[in-house]
């Protein structure tokens, strides 16, 4: 019998357990018949009072294809933020449904577009060499501050048009919008991502300054592209520009960063696998980021309303009711994935749902990312070598994203 009595994804308590206690936890949720509902408590449990908890790959392809029925208009967080937070800065697109969300959407998607990665590929070079030369300059101490953390951070403000006289305001920002989403510590009660409101208010107020200089001036940049369209016939309100700001910046910064920080730690314990790697970079690297980002799932869930009435894969849901779909546990899927719990770099097919489930939700930056992580850990692995982490990293207790606070690393550096 398949008992999963002691297993409640709404308790903060259960994402304070060791990572393989919680998998193994998905894992029998995975082999029950249907979605378990789960009750919430307080004014962030929603009308629905609870969630149904998506866990099987198939139920999380679903949810995200049938954007019609799966909307996000409602907030996709848990627990979500008080209504009066959005009202004051406003939805970011994560929390739009269409014809709001493809139109700026369109509009955003031109600086993610493969071609376009492709082309800013020679500069997220130029900035891999610049992180290397500071740690070979300074020394190994802690790998996400030194490594994971600066790279996506400066790339996203080069895509962006941030001037560097901003950029380390902005890089305190969003580590103090950052460092509250997740488990608090001696209370029973999550904390909602982006929750440092004031450090949330300043960045807003920074990057809406660079935003009307761009008005007056524009230049080749997506915060140009933001601040000069139209959307439904007007230009974006000053929320809807920070919404977006706060999303590309926070999110397009903490995820990648987290992916990196778990990229090495993978490739220390696998050793295996890191000279798989170095035996042909070129040819392995692709299956090796995507690994990564299956086997760490740097975002755990995201949350959808059920719009009308349907039957998720036989199993019937109501109007109004919720879903939380668990991208950790559908990437861990049997169903899927031949030994899904093995981190291996060479797994085909590797259709993981780490970059979302697919549908209009899919991430605009997944190009970006896999550009970042390719181009980083070719410097790293070339000038670095016998680069690996050191001891446990620090892991934050979070039902939102799998984030590293720290991890220590070594290596030797190669002569020229």
């Amino acid at each position: 019998m398949n008992s999963v009595a002691d297993i409640d994804l709404a308790d903060p308590r259960f994402w304070r357990r060791p990572a393989r206690q919680r998998l193994d936890a998905f894992a029998r949720l995975r082999r029950l018949d249907a979605p378990v509902f789960y009750a919430e408590r307080g004014p962030s449990a929603g009308p629905s009072g609870g969630f149904h908890a998506l866990v099987r790959h198939a139920d999380v392809v679903t949810a995200s294809r049938t954007p019609e029925v799966f909307v996000s208009r409602h907030g996709v967080t848990t627990p979500r933020p008080p209504r009066w937070v959005r009202a004051v800065f406003g939805d970011s697109m994560v929390n739009l449904d269409d014809p709001r969300h493809a139109r700026l959407r369109s509009v955003v998607s031109r600086a993610f577009t493969p071609r376009v990665v492709a082309r800013i590929s020679a500069d997220i070079g130029k900035l891999a060499t610049r992180v290397v030369d500071d740690v070979v300059a300074t020394g190994p101490a802690d790998f996400v501050t030194a490594v994971a953390g600066p790279l996506p951070f400066h790339v996203i403000c080069d895509m962006m048009g941030i001037p560097a006289a901003y950029r380390e305001e902005l890089l305190r920002r969003i580590n103090a919008t950052t460092e509250r989403a997740g488990v608090q510590e001696g209370r029973r009660r999550l904390r909602v991502p982006g929750r440092g409101l004031a450090a949330l208010a300043r960045m807003h107020r920074v990057v809406a300054g660079v935003g009307r200089d761009r008005r007056r001036h524009p230049t080749d940049d997506l915060i140009s592209a933001l601040v000069t369209a139209e959307v439904a016939g007007r230009p974006l309100t000053g929320r809807e520009l920070g919404a977006f700001f706060s999303l590309l910046l926070v999110a397009g910064v903490e995820t990648t960063r987290n992916t990196i920080a778990h990229a090495l730690w993978l490739l220390t314990a696998h050793p295996d696998q890191r000279d798989l790697l170095l035996s042909d970079f070129d040819g392995r690297v692709g299956g090796f980021v995507e690994e990564v980002v299956r086997y760490s799932s740097p975002i755990v869930q995201f949350r959808r309303t059920v719009a009308r009435d349907f039957a998720l894969n036989g199993h019937p849901l109501r109007a109004g009711d919720e879903v939380v779909m668990y991208y950790v546990s559908a990437n861990r899927d049997e169903t899927v994935f031949t030994e899904p719990d093995r981190f291996d770099i060479t797994r085909t097919p590797n259709p993981h749902v780490g970059f979302g489930g697919g549908g209009p939700h899919f991430c605009l930056g997944a190009s970006l990312a896999r550009q970042e992580m390719t181009v980083l850990f070719r410097e790293l692995l070339t000038r670095l070598p016998g680069l690996r982490s050191v001891g446990e990293p620090h892991l934050i207790a979070s039902n939102f994203d799998n984030r590293i606070g720290r991890l220590d690393f070594t290596y030797s550096r190669k002569e020229s």
